[in-house]
């Protein structure tokens, strides 16, 4: 019996790079709701200070002509400020003021060059060259690495205490931690849980009772306690399945003590930071290409969730129980310039065959594959925190029941 551990993390949707990630899905989405076939590509970058924000958001929009003509193109700084108010940054304490915030923006309109080949109708070009990946596996009901799903979950997990009130104390910025325990490639249990929380200074329940650094290590010490406790009654406990976990599991709740300087102002963000948390784990591999503020032109983004799409109908089918399907691009150019299935020795078929299956049933020509999944909607600011893949909200993650029973015979 071979054994291995597993580990993948998971932020919440306050972490500075999330934060950024949100302002420019936002910005996306603000723009595709006027005008589908917008161009964006927006980044975003913060930092906080004790008394102030700066918040800079740049890169390349182009809209209809006749929108800009009328003056009806999104007011990216608003955008930008309520993203972050909807997050939570309302107090420069929590480490950014949304409405304070000194807000900077840098936006031109996209290349010429490169709009040239990615205009065209169904043979609409790739917008950029590169490579990218998607991945299932069947050892979760999403289809998900167990690591990473059960990480992303106790980041959904903090953010819902926080907003219903349950833990009150809990600011935005936060991170989990989950290793699994894999016995012959089937995870048998949790080994180690790690949550760090951005909390009030004292929760808003304990003063140091005395002066000096004494009586401060004491305040300090029972602020831990009672995050620890309440973190693995109300966070950990409702989430972490009773068949995962045993006595030796180990819980690590703010292993370095108290948590309250966080947000922009404990650590600058920038868009696409998060990207193996955007997608598995690390479990699979990644092509580098971040997704958040891109529209689905850049197939950094939509081929990656064209892959996922794939790679889930092929496990669904029954034929591998994991399986990763990779794609190449030349820019301007439609139809991939290389597509590879690895099924990890789970095939029920070879994966030369998975591969022509693959180019049998799906087109993966970039105006194809927006059209098949509707990536020109504004669904985007939901995915840019908890990851982008086994939610169901989202279309790629939808499967054609027809296309399953194709795959299967």
């Amino acid at each position: 019996m071979s054994q291995h551990l597993f580990t993948s993390e998971s932020v919440t949707e306050g972490h500075p790079d999330k934060l950024c990630d949100r302002i420019s899905d936002s910005i996306l989405d603000a723009c595709l709701a006027r005008d589908p076939k917008a161009r964006v590509a927006c980044e975003t970058f913060v930092k906080g200070f004790a008394d102030r924000t700066r918040l800079v958001v740049g890169g390349e929009i182009s809209l209809d002509k006749k929108l800009i003509k009328k003056g009806l193109i999104p007011d990216y700084e608003s955008v930008a400020r309520q993203a972050a108010q909807d997050i939570g940054y309302t107090d420069q304490a929590f480490g950014m003021d949304a409405a304070t915030a000194e807000v900077e923006l840098a936006i031109t309109t996209q290349s010429a060059d490169i709009n040239q080949g990615v205009d065209n109708p169904l043979d609409q070009g790739a917008g950029d060259q590169g490579l990218m990946f998607g991945y299932a596996s069947a050892e979760t009901e999403s289809l998900m690495p167990m690591p990473i799903d059960l990480a992303h979950r106790l980041a959904r997990r903090l953010a819902t205490v926080r907003k219903e009130g349950i833990l009150p104390w809990v600011l935005p910025d936060g991170k989990t931690q989950v290793s699994v325990r894999y016995e012959d490639g089937v995870p048998k249990r949790v080994e180690t849980v790690v949550v760090s929380t951005q909390h009030r200074d004292g929760l808003g329940l304990y003063t140091p009772k005395g002066k000096g650094p004494a009586a401060q290590k004491r305040c300090d010490d029972e602020v831990l306690a009672h995050v620890r406790e309440a973190i693995i009654r109300d966070v950990i406990d409702p989430v972490l399945p009773a068949n995962l976990r045993d006595r030796k599991l180990q819980i690590f709740v703010n292993p370095t003590g108290k948590f309250v300087i966080g947000g922009p102002y404990g650590d600058a963000g920038l868009t696409g930071r998060k990207i193996i948390v955007d997608t598995y784990g690390g479990m699979g591999r990644h092509g580098g290409g971040a997704f958040s503020g891109k529209d689905p032109s850049k197939v950094d983004r939509s081929a990656a969730y064209a892959c996922r799409w794939v790679a889930k109908h092929l496990v669904k089918a029954g034929l591998a129980q994991r399986c990763e399907v990779q794609v190449a691009y030349a820019i301007g150019v439609a139809k991939p310039v290389s597509i590879d299935v690895n099924s990890f020795g789970t095939g029920k078929v070879s994966d030369e065959q998975l591969v022509k299956l693959v180019h049998k049933h799906f087109d993966l020509r970039p105006a194809a594959m927006i059209e098949r999944l509707g990536l020109l909607a504004p669904i985007y600011s939901a995915t840019s925190a908890y990851g982008h893949f086994g939610r169901d909200e989202f279309p790629w993650e939808q499967l054609d029941a027809a296309l399953v029973k194709k795959l299967s015979r």
